[in-house]
């Protein structure tokens, strides 16, 4: 049963939508309806006026949607020559509420009421030339009760029509409005996946910049380790001081590499696989800090970390903005700073915000090789800026250069509620942008 029904409807849409595609088929029907009235009643045979007359009111409705103010003017004066040819009403005078309600339902306002009160004047001159004469007073009320007739049937077909007007209007403006959600969610999902790509392209940018800052530092380290080594003159015992610094200057190279290859590999797959909905927020944060010093003072830079204040129940997005500047620091501090530099890490929690600074006291600033405005500076400040906070970096007075980030905790924790815990991996970050070289 419910199978019919189905295929009924699907029927029935077929056919709405075989009429809309033709326009003009409603009204070649309505025409040849009146045509069928007008040759079945008889009315009108009786000579060439009462033809020309019933053509008149007849033929034109086929153009009744397309121009009703013109098709009612035509109407009209076939009425006007019926009221001098004949002295009663024709089948065919049903065509005036068809005009009516043409002009109400596809017309403008202006030619609705146009339209209708040229009706309700026809209604009262029909009425005028077609009531019987038995006195005034009959007369006026035999007028009354037909044009009141008249102009009720004239009412009804106005306000169908009118009806049929504003429901389209209605249907048109929900379709609009449709339309304009469609293009807001297009347009909004085109933002959230070029915003998702940034933070993804920032997050590679994280680990592999710094990741190639490590490995190229310890394989400078491991060559000249491993050239002091050959530089023995033969049958002299190998220097195995040098040996063991370039085997552990290939460990370190290898663990990076590792690492570096696992998250990169872990962001390819979100790129991959849309539809996974995979985590992609790094895992670091503060807690991770001391893993990253050792890893920079295993390559070969002096690096202090000091750390002021509770920051162990830090809000997500602000400990991983925190450990992301430290890391785009020291990397730049291995890039930049030069052969023996030594970097001072700190960072002091207050109740309101984190103060991350990191300074080095290497001869980089001076080279002339950067200008304080690479892609590193301006990831740090979309990610910092993003919490409401700042970032400064730019070379100290005397020697070397400095990084400050200010980040607003009590703002962060407002908006990504309570802090969560740090041992579920899986919970994904509220934000995440990156930094890059400076």
């Amino acid at each position: 049963m419910s199978d019919t029904l189905q295929a009924a409807r699907e029927q029935a849409a077929d056919l709405a939508r075989g009429l809309r595609s033709r326009a003009w088929l409603p009204d070649a029907a309505v025409v040849a309806a009146f045509l069928l009235l007008y040759l079945v009643t008889g009315v009108g045979w009786d000579g060439p006026g009462r033809t020309v007359v019933s053509l008149l009111q007849i033929v034109p409705l086929f153009w009744r949607r397309r121009h009703p103010m013109t098709v009612a003017a035509v109407v009209a004066a076939g009425c006007l020559l019926q009221l001098l040819l004949s002295d009663g009403p024709m089948p065919t005078n049903i065509a005036v509420l068809v005009v009516v309600y043409s002009a109400a339902a596809f017309g403008s306002r202006r030619t609705a009421r146009a339209v209708l009160a040229l009706a309700v004047a026809g209604a009262l001159l029909g009425a005028l030339r077609w009531s019987a004469y038995f006195g005034l007073g009959s007369y006026i009320g035999i007028v009354t009760v037909q044009t009141v007739f008249m102009v009720c049937f004239v009412g009804v077909a106005w306000a169908l029509g009118d009806v049929m007007r504003r429901r389209r209007e209605v249907v048109a403006r929900l379709q609009e409005q449709n339309r304009a959600l469609a293009r807001d969610q297009a347009q909004r999902s085109r933002l959230a996946a070029q915003d998702e790509r940034a933070s993804i392209a920032r997050e590679m940018h994280d680990v592999v910049a710094h990741s190639l800052a490590v490995v190229v530092v310890q394989a400078d380290g491991g060559l000249y380790a491993a050239r002091q080594a050959l530089a023995k003159e033969p049958g002299m015992a190998a220097d195995r001081a040098a040996l063991e610094r370039a085997a552990g200057t290939l460990e370190t190279l290898a663990e990076t590499a590792r690492t570096s290859l696992a998250d990169t590999r872990r962001l390819v797959g979100v790129l991959r696989d849309t539809g996974s909905g995979a985590e992609y927020a790094p895992l670091e944060g503060v807690g991770h800090l001391e893993e990253l010093v050792e890893r920079v003072r295993g390559s070969g830079v002096d690096v202090e970390a000091h750390v002021r204040g509770e920051v162990a129940a830090l809000p997500r997005d602000v400990d991983l903005a925190a450990y992301r500047v430290v890391q785009e620091a020291l990397t730049n501090a291995m890039k930049h700073a030069g052969p023996g530099a030594s970097v001072d890490v700190d960072l002091l929690r207050t109740p309101e915000v984190l103060l991350v600074r990191v300074t080095d006291d290497g001869d980089g600033a001076t080279q002339g090789d950067h200008d304080g405005e690479g892609n590193g500076l301006i990831g740090m400040r979309e990610r910092v800026e993003v919490l409401g906070g700042s970032v400064s970096a730019g070379p100290r007075t005397r020697r070397g250069w400095e990084v400050v980030a200010t980040l607003p905790v009590v703002r962060a924790s407002a908006e990504a509620g309570p802090p969560r815990d740090r041992s579920d991996v899986a919970e994904p970050a509220a934000r995440h942008t990156s930094g890059g070289t400076r």
